[in-house]
């Protein structure tokens, strides 16, 4: 059984003369411990498919479902300890005025745990960062060290699919790696399954499974990654794609 099943996804923004058709007809599967990647140019759809699956794109048709479970418009709070998400910039999803303390002990309330104390220290050790990052505010953190605490945010209810939204492309060159390499690992230590989107074709390489071309809200192609790595794409756009990034 696959983790997430998208089929046949709409998601649109606006109404009558004004709507905007964002997702058309999008349809993949992901399994169970697989690292899946959307690729494609801005605007082409991408975010917006993560955004759907997670309740903040409302306007949606077709079916979703996680671990066989049917996605409802209204979320319940279940799906959030299954389904967690990490976004493009670090300082614009932490709260300024929170420390990484709050920002953990606080999530992991919210789900229900108890000794939130010890899991807070679990946490910030499982993502490189360690106790004397636990009462520092994101002002005093690097890109980075803000990126790590995200997701150490996203993994507090202990999920099983991760959505990430170009979680390095906010961050220095030399900080990238780092991170794609802490995502890679928790994915292996924790039984992760990942839906990644980038514009970066050498990141979904390194870091997924197989992969969709995204243009303009469709998928024109899936491909697995060693037709990416050998550029053996069948598309017109996806080949495109990969000449544009060698």
């Amino acid at each position: 059984m696959s983790m997430l099943s998208v089929k046949n996804l709409n998601v649109w923004f606006g109404k009558h003369s004004s709507r905007v058709d964002a997702v058309k007809s999008a349809s993949f599967e992901v399994e169970r411990g697989q690292s899946f990647g959307l690729v494609g140019e801005s605007g082409s759809g991408k975010s917006t498919i993560l955004r759907a699956i997670t309740g903040l794109a409302p306007n949606w048709s077709g079916a979703l479902s996680v671990d066989g479970e049917a996605i409802e418009k209204k979320r319940q709070k279940a799906f959030y300890k299954t389904v967690q998400m990490v976004f493009q910039d670090p300082y614009a999803s932490l709260h300024p005025r929170h420390s990484v303390d709050q920002v953990l002990s606080e999530t992991l309330h919210l789900h229900g745990f108890t000794n939130i104390d010890a899991r807070v220290v679990k946490l910030l050790d499982d993502v490189g960062l360690g106790q004397k990052f636990r009462f520092r505010y994101p002002h005093q953190l690097s890109g980075g060290q803000r990126q790590r605490v995200a997701i150490a945010r996203a993994l507090a209810p202990d999920p099983t699919l991760l959505l990430l939204d170009e979680p390095t492309s906010a961050l220095d060159v030399s900080v990238q790696a780092e991170i794609l390499n802490l995502l890679a690992d928790m994915r292996e230590e924790h039984g992760l399954t990942y839906l990644m989107v980038s514009h970066d074709l050498s990141v979904v390489a390194h870091m997924c499974d197989n992969l969709a071309v995204m243009r303009n809200g469709e998928i024109v192609e899936i491909l697995d990654v060693e037709a990416l790595r050998s550029m053996q794409a069948t598309h017109p756009y996806s080949q495109h794609l990969l000449q544009a990034s060698v």
